[in-house]
């Protein structure tokens, strides 16, 4: 009798077993961090820094802001950016993830008042799956209801893109119906990102082996086709070559232009960084990764310039123009200029579907970081829920963002995606990164940030740390805030093909901007609020990390983070007052 129950307790003890590894599927064996979950190998985190990073962006606008702003000149810019700009700001990013092994609001016990300062605006990829329906039939006519129509100086696939992928209406005032085709897509867009994140970071760790390494595959591919075209070498000329103009880095646009661009393309402030980067074990050496993903993003977008010219500089000898005729940028690029191009070419569907499905992938890659972002701050406030529940959220998520993107595959979708486009990807970015840095390099203290980062990555020698104090303290925020106001000054209303946007589509703009930057401000009164003392007692100790900040797991505390409150300690998550407060040493 008692050998039955003592089988019976091993079979029980085995059930049990398994019951909790289903709902922490997330989390493998050999994982450092067991609550959360770790990269299970370093190429799984490499590739999806790269994938977020390296997005269409790369593609469909640095080549032609390369070509526009002087060609192989415009490169002296937009490498000064990257290391004034782009690299301390992902380098910073990196590190406080990693360091706290906390999502993009939950990492900001290390200042309660800015709570919020990531916003993340997730863009919908209606725009990726247009592009399955631009390239066929892409040829010499259109056929539009049955018949073939031929405008004098418009393109076929220019007519194609506007009339039957998009059936676009006239206005941002007509909207139209849904277009099926394109919210099939869309739908189908969406159920690829939620099979890859059904187990998070472990599953979708495994995908983009695939979705960030292929791009390079077609971009070699396309670039060694197009350099055995005729009028290839006169693309890369006005790419990068003998056409460079350097007189062009006289004017402050091109700086601007940079800038801009070694911004957003690096994806800071979006939150994503920070996320990915909080499943790093604790000594990941973070700084060398922000190097190699840094480097690998500049490098791509040179990289696919040549692709994308020595193609249209052979469209522009065959159709006997100039480069500068058939050259645009962004979506007339990706689905007109381009798809021309290719469609002149023999076998041009295969060479289209190829171009399109990389389009795809590098749509992907940006949208797993997004969803996994929101996914992680999920996890961070409600770890629980989120073991029991992980796939139904994730696809929830996926599912609200679904429904929210309706409104982009509607013949006046086009233009939301311009809207959306213009205003969130803009100015909203800009401002969380200003007070990203004001927050941890000004408040927090930035030489109490270089000695967490030593916690991780290993004391440094002084001189070390100096380009990256005087990045942090002075010249990033300077930068950005010079950029931010640059873009306020030289606001414009947003237009698209020659349609000017209605007032009340650019109050809407407007609107949406201030709904992704009001809930900081909200937020610091709430902390403020919930302090203990007078005002300015109250606005000080908000002013100051959490009892719970520090690194997540206990063996690594050390000596200046001993007294730390367990992060799990739900109980324990409010703001010290002055007088109760520690600082680490």
């Amino acid at each position: 009798m008692d050998k039955l129950k003592c089988l019976s307790f091993f079979k029980c003890r085995r059930k049990e077993k398994v019951t909790a590894s289903s709902e922490n599927f997330h989390v493998g064996e050999n994982d450092e961090n067991q609550d959360r979950g770790n990269w299970s190998k370093k190429s799984d985190y490499l590739l999806s820094m790269i994938g977020y990073a390296v997005g269409l962006g790369n593609v469909w606008r640095f080549p032609y802001l390369t070509y526009n702003n002087g060609g192989g000149a415009f490169l002296i810019p937009y490498a000064i950016m990257l290391a004034l700009a782009g690299l301390p700001m992902f380098f910073l990013e990196c590190s406080l993830g990693q360091f706290a092994s906390l999502g993009p609001v939950s990492v900001w016990r290390i200042l309660p008042l800015f709570q919020v300062t990531h916003c993340s605006v997730s863009i919908n990829m209606t725009e990726i799956f247009q592009a399955n329906k631009s390239w066929v039939n892409a040829n010499n006519f259109t056929c539009i209801d049955g018949s073939e129509v031929y405008q004098p100086g418009q393109l076929p696939s220019e007519q194609y893109w506007n009339k039957v992928a998009l059936q676009r209406s006239s206005g941002m005032d007509e909207t139209g119906v849904i277009v099926w085709y394109l919210a099939l897509c869309l739908l189908l867009a969406w159920l690829i990102v939620g099979a890859a994140l059904y187990r998070g970071i472990k599953s979708s760790g495994k995908v983009v082996y695939f979705t960030a390494l292929f791009p390079y595959v077609v971009l070699f591919i396309l670039l060694i086709r197009g350099a055995t075209l005729e009028g290839a070498s006169k693309g890369v000329s006005y790419y990068i070559g003998a056409q460079s103009n350097f007189t062009k880095l006289r004017e402050a646009e091109v700086w601007k232009d940079a800038a801009t661009q070694i911004f957003y393309s690096l994806s800071v402030a979006w939150g994503g960084l920070v996320a990915l980067s909080s499943y790093n074990k604790f000594n990941n050496n973070c700084f060398s990764d922000a190097i190699i993903v840094c480097l690998t993003n500049c490098l791509t977008s040179v990289f696919a310039g040549f692709a994308i010219f020595s193609i249209l500089g052979h469209m522009a000898h065959i159709s006997g123009k100039e480069v500068s005729q058939v050259v645009k940028s962004g979506f007339d690029l990706a689905f007109i200029a381009y798809p021309e191009a290719l469609a002149q070419l023999p076998g041009g569907p295969f060479w289209s579907i190829l171009f399109f499905f990389m389009l795809l992938t590098l749509g992907l890659d940006s949208q797993f970081a997004s969803i996994e972002t929101m996914t992680t701050t999920i996890q961070d406030l409600f770890p629980k829920v989120m073991k029991k529940m992980r796939i139904p959220i994730t696809l929830g998520c996926c599912l609200v963002l679904f429904l929210l993107g309706l409104v982009c595959v509607t013949q006046a979708g086009i233009y939301w995606v311009h809207l959306i486009d213009h205003f969130c990807a803009g100015w909203g970015i800009l401002i969380a990164a200003i007070l990203e840095l004001i927050g941890i390099i000004w408040i927090y203290g930035g030489n109490r940030f270089i000695e967490d980062i030593e916690m991780m990555i290993g004391a440094k020698r002084w001189i070390f740390w100096l380009w990256w104090r005087t990045c942090w303290f002075v010249l990033t925020p300077l930068l950005l805030m010079a950029i931010l106001i640059w873009s306020l000054v030289k606001f414009h209303r947003p237009y698209y093909a020659e349609i000017p946007y209605p007032d009340w589509g650019v109050a809407l703009g407007w609107c949406m901007i201030i709904f992704c930057i009001i809930w900081i401000p909200i937020m610091a009164i709430v902390k403020i609020i919930q302090a203990k003392g007078n005002l300015f007692q109250r606005i000080v100790s908000s002013c100051r990390p959490a009892s719970n900040w520090g690194p997540y797991l206990e063996r690594h505390r050390g000596e200046r983070y001993k007294d730390m409150i367990d992060p799990e300690n739900k109980t324990n998550h409010e703001i010290p007052t002055i007088s109760g407060s520690r600082l680490p040493e």
